[in-house]
């Protein structure tokens, strides 16, 4: 056998993609379905966006903990306990809205949807790079990294983009409330069966605690906090890209659509993230950085000058050819530069940089709308695409930046920085 893409498949079980893929979707979805519940409910759009905001901090401060602990303790039990507690935020979440609770009750509780969320993506992360070191022969890790990377980038981008079309299309043909309830039964169903799943076994730490792992503070060292500071700027660019599309099309009359056209982005996207498994070794990481990093700002720029959804269609389109490489690099970047035994925290730190992003974005966007317009608002994609260039330069000045995919061995995994 010479692909190495059914050996990965087999490793780690058929069942395992689709089932990391749908139980992602919750965690794209709540950002966006607070905000329709709460707008609905509580008639206020600066409230919303507010409750939004508090969901990304409730994952920014939790998230990386939740990592720590699956580093120490495996996934398994991690996302148990933190599915059945998020299932219950987000059903506390439907009721709280419409109760007669005061304002900070319902901003309490969006604390605990985003602080109790449980880390699908980074966790699939972690786990499939710890079943490469483990299960591939050596001469094939490097290849199945590259492609295991583009392919969870590619997933991200489409629960991302999927994320809030089924809010729209729940909240519009149902009730507002019915995106968070559908959010909580897809946790329940879907991130039980990713916590249960064999494949879980791999990433249970066994192999880690063979070697302490790295002290906490390694984690601070300036290589790894430009990766976060560039997804950071991506997680920036979602939220304000959605919500200044949202009023784009409101203007076009046809608010409802916005989704649908969002997820035009997401289709050059998808499929440059997918294609970045067959970049030559040559085009060094940071240098894919600052490449498609360009190309996203580069289109951005174009946002203001848009007066047609055609036109929007075009620019959205060229923007997701530079967002879908620029995730790959950085998330493959996060592999490279985590800390022995740090993997999974690693990774929720960046997944936690996302959504933070995204929903202090859509916080800011929504309010610039409504003070300043449309034109105003779609300036502020240019600002998150600017972040993400700039973090790029930082990364290209790192000393060491990673160029290769990392060594990975059965029992630890070396870090090139």
């Amino acid at each position: 056998m010479t692909d190495h893409a059914p050996s990965l498949v087999r490793a780690a079980g058929r069942s395992y993609f689709p089932i990391a893929l749908v139980a992602r979707l919750p965690y794209a979805m709540m950002v966006v379905g607070v905000l329709t519940l709460v707008v609905a409910g509580r008639d206020s759009l600066a409230f919303g966006g507010l409750n939004s905001a508090v969901v990304g901090l409730g994952a920014a401060c939790v998230g990386p903990l939740l990592g720590a602990a699956a580093d120490r303790f495996g996934q398994r039990t991690v996302l148990l306990v933190s599915g059945v507690a998020s299932t219950t935020a987000l059903g506390l979440m439907a009721w709280v809205v419409y109760s007669p609770l005061p304002s900070y009750a319902v901003l309490a509780v969006a604390f605990l949807v985003g602080a109790s969320a449980p880390q699908i993506a980074p966790m699939s992360r972690s786990r499939l790079v710890q079943i490469i070191g483990a299960r591939i022969a050596p001469g094939r890790r490097s290849r199945t990294f590259d492609a295991t990377m583009a392919y969870e980038s590619a997933a991200d981008e489409l629960v991302f983009i999927v994320g809030p079309f089924i809010v729209g299309l729940l909240g519009t043909t149902l009730d507002p409330w019915a995106p968070v309830a559908g959010a909580a039964v897809l946790t329940l169903v879907f991130v039980s069966a990713f916590a249960l799943h064999p494949s879980a076994l791999a990433a249970a730490g066994s192999h880690e605690q063979a070697l302490p792992p790295a002290p906490a503070r390694e984690l601070a060292r300036p290589a790894l906090l430009a990766v976060v500071a560039g997804i950071f700027g991506v997680g920036l660019f979602f939220g304000s890209m959605l919500t200044s599309l949202t009023s784009f099309m409101a203007d076009h009359g046809d608010a409802a659509s916005a989704g649908l056209v969002y997820g035009v982005m997401g289709i050059g996207s998808a499929a440059l993230a997918l294609g970045v498994a067959l970049f030559p070794a040559s085009f060094a990481l940071r240098a894919r950085w600052l490449v498609f990093g360009a190309i996203m700002l580069g289109g951005a720029v174009l946002l203001p000058f848009v007066s047609s959804v055609g036109a929007m269609c075009a620019v959205l389109l060229l923007i997701g050819t530079g967002i879908g490489p620029t995730m790959v690099t950085q998330y493959s970047l996060g592999a490279h530069r985590s800390p022995l035994g740090r993997s999974a925290t690693v990774m929720t730190i960046l997944g936690s940089a996302v959504i933070v992003g995204q929903s202090t974005a859509s916080a800011i966007t929504g309010s610039v709308a409504d003070l300043f317009g449309t034109d105003a608002a779609l300036f502020l994609p240019i600002v998150a695409a600017g972040v993400v260039v700039l973090a790029g330069v930082v990364n290209a000045a790192q000393p060491h930046p990673a160029q290769t995919a990392p060594e990975i061995t059965p029992t630890r995994q070396k870090v090139a920085s």
